[in-house]
This record gives C-alpha cells, structure tokens and sequence, in this order.
C-alpha cells in the first residue's frame, strides 16, 4: 500500500473525530439548562450553559424567565466573577398552589450582566447557577431566553421544544425534573437515619474484615512460596557441589 492512501485515512479518521466531538452541528451550542438534585416539591441548584456562538462579539448579558405557571417562590443567585446579577419578582394571578403551599408571588426574572470587559469570548462558554424552590409539581420547567451581544445581537432561547418532533432552531431551556420532592428536601438528602448508619457500619465492618482475611492469607500464600523456592535454589546449589 502507497503512503497516500494512509494519509487521506488518517485525515478523515481526524476529521470524524473532530465531528464526533462538536456533536455534529451548532445544536451542541444552544443555551441548555441542568440540575443533579432538583424535584417537585423541594429545593435544587439549576445551572445554565451558555456557550458564545458568535465568532467576533462577547455575550455581555443573559436574561432569564421563569414562568407564572411554573413559579418558583425563592431564588439565590450564585456569584459569578465579573458578572452582576439581578432578579425581579412580580404578582401571581391567580395564585398557584406549590406543594400544598399557594404562591401569590414569585420570581419572574434573573439578569447576568457582564461587567466592562469581562463578557464570554468567542469560543468560551459560562455557566450561571441558582438554587431555587420550592420546585412546582410538574415534569419540566421551560425558561425562555434572551442571549445579548456586545455588538448589539441578541439571540432569543424562546421556542417550544415539542416531543416527537425535531428541535427547534431557538429552543427554551428545558429542565427535566426527576425523583420525589420528598427525597429533594429530606430523607437522604438530611443524611442517613442511625439504623441506617448502623447498618452501613455493620457492612462496612464485615468488608473490612473479608478484605483483611483475605489480604492476610495473600501474605501467606506469598511468603510459603518465597521459603519454597529459596529451598529449591538451595537443594540446587548443593547438587551442582557435588557434581563438580
């Protein structure tokens, strides 16, 4: 085989793995929205990715907004550095009842805004965070986005994602909730109970233990094996003596 033909394999296995790791499009780019602890009916840290899809202006503010259908009552910003952050809190009307609670006011809008020259570059990203609750007793919470530019372009996180159809080209962050709002603000999330941490003792005595047992018969096995053979390479020397 020719050294051209490994050339063109080698730069197309390059250019696959270079596809694979965008994820095969700017779809990967758009504004997403995460959490690994929140669920209806208790408290969690939210936290959005925002990358800068523009190739010569910073992103220099992101505004947020949280529904009046899903409204969350308290919301804590964590601080990011060179960004200020603001929130505004409005009426519910009509009021909504939140985990046997009813809510007449909430949290309606949270705003990043970068300080002088401290906006997301192209090619950077940020993430902003909150914790907020308590979390409304839906499966999903939609927060419409608006994206602003240093040059002046705002690029609006507004549409619907609808299921069984394909993404759309602006899609709101969508956050799928998951787990019992119980398990949110209680029970694991307060630590064990003292039968559990019992139990957890007991097993991890017990594995201590087996591990321990059979760490020492490893020893054993492995010093047995060192006197054999030194008797071996003893009995060995002796025998070569008496041949010469």
């Amino acid at each position: 085989m020719s050294r051209r033909p490994l050339r063109v394999l080698a730069a197309a296995s390059v250019a696959t793995a270079a596809v694979l790791a965008t994820g095969g499009g700017t779809a990967s780019a758009h504004v997403r929205v995460s959490s690994a602890d929140a669920a209806p009916g208790g408290f969690g840290e939210m936290t959005f990715r925002v990358p800068n899809e523009s190739d010569t202006a910073s992103t220099v503010s992101l505004r947020v907004q949280v529904p009046a259908t899903t409204p969350l009552a308290s919301v804590s910003v964590k601080p990011v550095p060179g960004w200020t952050a603001t929130t505004t809190t409005g009426p519910i009307d009509p009021p909504v009842e939140v985990h046997g609670s009813e809510v007449t006011e909430a949290v309606t809008e949270i705003v990043w805004t970068a300080d002088a020259g401290a906006g997301i570059a192209p090619g950077q990203y940020q993430t902003f965070s909150i914790s907020a609750g308590p979390i409304p007793e839906v499966d999903a919470i939609t927060f419409p986005t608006i994206q602003t530019y240093d040059d002046g372009m705002e690029q609006a996180w507004i549409e619907p994602t609808v299921e069984g159809e394909e993404e759309p080209e602006s899609p709101a962050p969508v956050l799928a909730l998951t787990g019992d709002g119980a398990d949110a603000h209680g029970g694991d999330a307060d630590g064990p109970t003292v039968s559990e941490a019992a139990s957890a003792s007991d097993t991890s005595a017990s594995d201590d233990s087996g591990d321990s047992g059979l760490a020492g018969a490893a020893l054993a096995v492995g010093i047995a094996g060192l006197v054999a053979g030194l008797a071996g390479l003893g009995l060995g020397l002796a025998a070569r003596r008496r041949a010469g």
